[in-house]
């Protein structure tokens, strides 16, 4: 009984620790979002306000309103792109019969090993010659080949568990490889999409080394670049408003995965265990 006891207490006590380990960088986020800067480093009693939420939202040197638009709009347009081609691509290697399919799966896997400096280099060689650098379409192409790996297989696992009855029973009533996808694959697998969907949101709302390589100003920056380089009068580092500009970012994709966390654990485990 005893040993019960322990086992559970040390369970909760992993628990407890997990958690704060992991929401402790949030929490001191938001207490410093909160602080006046003039009394951040100072031994007087810290000061609570709203201004540096005001400066970040309002402020004209800032931009951080634009910043922020052209990260939903990069991220979603690229999102979007992504998962039609992985869907296109996993429904080729899940239901066309052809050579080499297992060599097509893990090549794509295999270009998803590089790491992104060894070809920001020659991504921006290329976009530079296309007129495309601090550009949307400048983020869109890099973002949407960088996570198409791991929709690919995330939607390829999902399609593998469809049976293939459902196939043969479209096809006896005239149903095209396309019409087969778009009305029975799809709506069978609709949780592994918005699963790849959401998870390559995320991955691009929050990249960063892409989005400053290939961004100048607000035309196309997006917020992690934005946040990195805030800078206050005289050099000074703005922590309030990097805390406070930080904390607006994470919100929405917080919320984003606190909603859909079911339907994105769901996504990533019933097309393996199907």
């Amino acid at each position: 009984m005893r040993e019960k006891q322990f086992k559970k207490a040390m369970l909760g006590a992993g628990y407890v620790s997990a958690v704060i380990f992991c929401l402790l960088p949030f929490v001191y986020m938001l207490y410093i979002s909160f602080i006046d800067a003039a009394s951040l480093f100072s031994k007087q009693e810290a000061a609570f306000t709203l201004k540096n939420y005001v400066n970040v939202i309002k402020g004209e040197n800032l931009h951080f309103l634009t910043y922020l638009k052209n990260s939903v709009v990069i991220a979603l347009i690229s999102s979007l792109v992504t998962v039609i081609i992985a869907g296109l691509g996993a429904y080729a290697v899940t239901r066309m019969d052809f050579k080499w399919k297992t060599a097509v799966l893990l090549g794509v896997l295999g270009v998803s090993f590089f790491p992104q400096i060894s070809i920001a280099g020659y991504i921006f060689k290329m976009l530079a010659a296309l007129g495309l650098l601090n550009t949307y379409t400048g983020l869109i192409f890099p973002y949407t080949a960088w996570a198409l790996p791991l929709s690919l297989w995330i939607l390829a696992g999902y399609f593998l568990s469809v049976p293939p009855d459902l196939d043969k029973a479209a096809k006896v009533d005239g149903a095209g490889n396309f019409q087969i996808m778009a009305y029975v694959i799809l709506p069978v697998a609709l949780p592994g999409i918005v699963t790849a969907f959401l998870l390559s949101f995320i991955f691009m709302f929050n990249e960063f080394l892409f989005a400053l390589m290939f961004t100048s100003d607000e035309a196309a920056r997006t917020v992690p670049v934005a946040i990195a380089l805030f800078t206050g009068l005289h050099g000074q580092v703005p922590w309030g408003d990097i805390m406070a500009a930080a904390a607006l970012t994470t919100a929405p994709i917080a919320a984003l995965a606190a909603v859909f966390q079911k339907r994105i654990i769901s996504g990533l485990t019933q097309g393996a265990v199907k």
